[in-house]
């Protein structure tokens, strides 16, 4: 007997990463050590780069929005899966799904061009030293933050209200641990057509474009990077990229990989286990990438240490 249409359906259920009862007490702890070490990891670069006048840069003031994205993209989708463990429940109500897709998307996006903006800033920086500061000044920085965001903004909203347009049968399940927009919108019962065009298009716009834009800004800063006579010289400049490179791959290659699985196997569960290493594991490792190598991130982290021992 086939589920009947509903266009006001009021819950998903979120199959999660594994439906083995067994498990669920070893996912739960190790998505709450991951996300507790992303919250706290971040919130450690933000409070460094505030209580250190020595990083109140453009590079710096970047990074720590960077970092709050991170910490925001994580909790999108890791509580709520937490939650679901705990209580052994699947639902996700229609509106949650909703918003939570809404939000992922947001900071997805947000992701993106804050990476596109510090790869521009990291340009300016080796390429145009003498005239950084003046290009590089507050309000040119707080304008390219805002634009990130008024634009992420109004791409989320604009697949949000794509998606509340379709209707979906009274059972849906959903083979993830969060409300992914390609399997909720494949798992809809109207016509998707006008919606998926609308993924592929602004997955092409705004994926291939920041990422033509940081590829574009290392070819010049490569191009420049050679030109200087010594290594040490060389070594300096380089280093200044190396967190940032390090990001920029990570994310991408970790967002490519599971659009690749997706096309290459049928298997929704390995979709899901593939989306861990860039919804969780990524912005995880982002501090990290950040810290170990960079002397004036450590030295901030040691005063705040220093300070709070004193306290």
């Amino acid at each position: 007997m086939e589920p009947e249409n509903d266009t006001r359906i009021s819950e998903f259920l979120l199959l999660g990463l594994s439906e083995e009862l067994k498990l669920q007490p070893l996912i739960f702890v190790i998505f709450l050590s991951m996300y507790l070490i992303t919250v706290c990891g971040n919130l450690l670069i933000i409070l460094a780069t505030i209580s250190d006048s020595h990083l109140h840069t453009p590079m710096y003031f970047f990074l720590s929005n960077l970092s709050f994205v991170d910490i925001c993209f994580t909790s999108t989708t890791v509580p709520k899966m937490l939650v679901n463990i705990q209580t052994q429940s699947q639902v996700i109500t229609y509106a949650g799904c909703i918003t939570q897709m809404y939000f992922f998307m947001l900071f997805t996006g947000l992701d993106d061009f804050l990476l596109t903006v510090m790869a521009y800033d990291r340009y300016v920086a080796i390429c145009h030293p003498l005239h950084y500061t003046i290009i590089m000044n507050p309000q040119q920085c707080v304008l390219l933050v805002l634009f990130s965001w008024i634009l992420s903004v109004l791409v989320s909203l604009i697949h949000s209200l794509m998606v509340l347009r379709l209707s979906f049968y009274t059972q849906v399940k959903i083979s993830h641990f969060f409300c992914e927009i390609n399997q909720v919108v494949h798992l809809a019962c109207s016509d998707t057509f006008i919606n998926l065009m609308v993924i592929y298009f602004a997955s092409v716009l705004l994926g291939g474009g920041p990422l033509t834009g940081i590829l574009y800004s290392y070819s010049k800063i490569v191009s420049s990077i050679s030109k200087i006579s010594s290594a040490q010289g060389k070594h300096k400049a380089f280093s200044t990229c190396f967190s940032h490179l390090s990001v920029v791959s990570l994310f991408y290659c970790t967002s490519i990989g599971v659009s690749l699985s997706s096309a290459a196997t049928h298997s929704s569960h390995s979709i899901a286990t593939a989306s861990v290493m860039y919804t969780v594991v990524t912005p995880m490792l982002n501090p990290f990438i950040y810290s170990l190598r960079n002397k004036d991130i450590k030295r901030a982290l040691r005063l705040s240490n220093d300070q709070l021992s004193v306290h």
